[in-house]
């Protein structure tokens, strides 16, 4: 049903997706934890797995989530979600291989990925653009971090 008054409406109040955390330490034990509960990215790991892609945290699985058909981009909500995650799987991929790396949080309970160089990679905005359009590949972008 076309309801021309309730599509304006959304228009406007436009739903806000994103990842907050906070967190009550700075301890190794906390920044442990908090790898592990945004390393989980389910939605990202559904769609996966139904195109047959297993999400082992390797630089290959960011490959093969480049190669999905984004079947998800109809779909204005699963877009959003799926970004997250797509930034978190990505953050993740990087703060497990990538020497020096890891999780730090912005006052606003942004995560992003710090790297030993002290650059900050806002990873969850990385992921929205590659869901929403594709680019930057996941791959290509995990590439530039690796190297610097």
């Amino acid at each position: 049903m076309n309801i021309s008054f309730l599509g304006n409406w959304r228009k406007r109040r436009d739903s806000v997706f994103g990842v907050a955390v906070f967190t009550g330490g700075d301890g190794d034990d906390g920044h442990e934890g908090l790898a592990e509960l945004l390393s989980e990215c389910e939605l990202l790991r559904a769609q996966a797995a139904q195109a047959g892609v297993r999400l082992d945290d390797s630089a290959a699985s960011l490959e093969a989530l480049d190669q999905l058909v984004p079947r998800w981009r109809d779909d204005e909500e699963t877009v959003a979600w799926l970004g997250n995650d797509a930034g978190l799987y990505l953050g993740t991929v990087v703060v497990r291989t990538v020497p020096g790396a890891r999780w730090e949080i912005w006052p606003d309970g942004q995560p992003v990925v710090r790297l030993m160089s002290g650059r900050e990679i806002d990873v969850v905005e990385a992921g929205h653009e590659w869901a929403a359009s594709g680019a930057p590949e996941l791959s290509q972008l995990y590439a530039e971090v690796a190297e610097g």
